[in-house]
């Protein structure tokens, strides 16, 4: 399986299933990540409402080994 990082947009090709930097393709880009989230660079649209929280039950329902959720 190959993967497209979300940080730096290089192409890994057959990243395995298990890596710890997945779905980023080194833990550097796993950092710059996180440091995103923390200096509040990625936000949420908009406040999750009763439907919102519903849908991504229904989700967890779907996707039993509590795997990270793929985007729609």
């Amino acid at each position: 399986m190959h993967i497209r990082c979300p940080i730096c947009k290089r192409e890994v090709k057959d990243a395995p299933d298990d890596s710890p930097a997945r779905p980023f393709c080194s833990p550097r880009c796993k950092t710059i990540d996180l440091g995103n989230w923390l200096n509040e660079a990625y936000r949420i649209a908009r406040p999750l409402g009763p439907d919102d929280v519903d849908a991504l039950d229904a989700l967890d329902a779907d996707d039993p080994s509590g795997g990270p959720r793929k985007p729609n």
